[in-house]
């Protein structure tokens, strides 16, 4: 006796996989180039088939319901094996499509995204989408192709490797330390403001590094965004902690007390079922070329040039 699923459409099983991967009907329906009403019906339609709400509507966008996280992962299970068969009967690798790398705001904007050009140069074809967020991105949700993180992200399915590390350290304009003096021990520090992060907006442990280098530190500036962090120490509002590839955008900041360093790992992350993919490959490729080139820079051991 047939039922409801025996009639499921893979067109909407695409659709679907648009609207999460936009997290809003919205957005699907911009990418698709139909209306919100046709995207909205084909949904309901694919929500009857399978018996369930697939997706809650929030502020923050769409989040997945059990069933849609179910049907997500059997429409990606569908999906990647007509990619793989694409391929097989091509008898080659095209590198087309979209990749959404996830990462946080200072990584992104000081080092990957410039850098990133050079990728796209390589493949016409291929789309990059660059997303900073300050917290945890869960690539099982397709919230992103691929998350480069400070730490070994925790769950099933994920493809996660550690590819670098980077050095961590204290920095001060040259204004602030001619007003305050160069500390010339650890002791020092105590008589000194620093800028950093607002403690209760922190989402990710990895990013506190002055409160790893400078216990109780005096506040001086807090900001949520290391950027505006990296601005207000170059003024001389303080003395800031920063990753080592900081020191590429070259805002006159001077290395105080280098002793004091701390180190981070970076790892690259990605949904088992997606890491093969050529264009997610490509990318993963790419940036683990990258990190492994700048890796003595990452380090400190050798200055930055642009």
């Amino acid at each position: 006796m047939a039922t409801a699923i025996d009639h499921l459409d893979w067109d909407d099983l695409k659709l679907f996989l648009i609207v999460v991967r936009c997290k809003s009907v919205t957005g699907a329906a911009r990418e698709l180039k139909v209306s919100h009403s046709t995207v909205s019906r084909r949904l309901a339609r694919l929500e009857y088939t399978v018996g369930g709400a697939l997706v809650e509507r929030t502020r923050d966008g769409l989040l997945l319901t059990p069933a849609g996280l179910v049907t997500m992962r059997r429409a990606e299970e569908i999906e990647n094996g007509v990619n793989a068969l694409r391929s097989d009967v091509s008898n080659r690798d095209e590198v087309r499509g979209t990749v959404r790398l996830a990462t946080m705001e200072g990584i992104a904007t000081l080092y990957l995204s410039e850098r990133l050009v050079e990728l796209s140069s390589r493949y016409p074809d291929l789309d990059i989408e660059l997303v900073t967020s300050p917290q945890t991105v869960r690539v099982a949700r397709r919230e992103a192709d691929l998350f480069l993180s400070f730490f070994k992200p925790h769950g099933t399915a994920l493809d996660s490797q550690l590819i670098g590390r980077f050095k961590t350290g204290l920095f001060a304009s040259q204004a602030y330390l001619e007003r305050n003096g160069v500390p010339s021990q650890a002791a020092d520090l105590r008589e000194h403001r620093f800028v950093g992060y607002i403690e209760e907006l922190v989402l990710l442990e990895s990013v506190l590094w002055l409160e790893e280098l400078v216990p109780a530190p005096t506040m001086a500036f807090s900001s949520n965004s290391m950027m505006s962090q990296m601005f207000a120490a170059s003024a001389g509002a303080g003395i800031v902690a920063l990753p080592e590839f900081a020191r590429s955008l070259k805002l006159g900041l001077i290395p105080v007390l280098e002793e004091l360093s701390g180190e981070r790992e970076i790892w690259m992350s990605a949904h088992q079922d997606l890491a093969y993919l050529p264009r997610v490959r490509a990318v993963k490729q790419f940036v683990k070329a990258l990190v492994r080139r700048d890796e003595q820079r990452l380090l400190g051991n050798v200055p930055w040039s642009r």
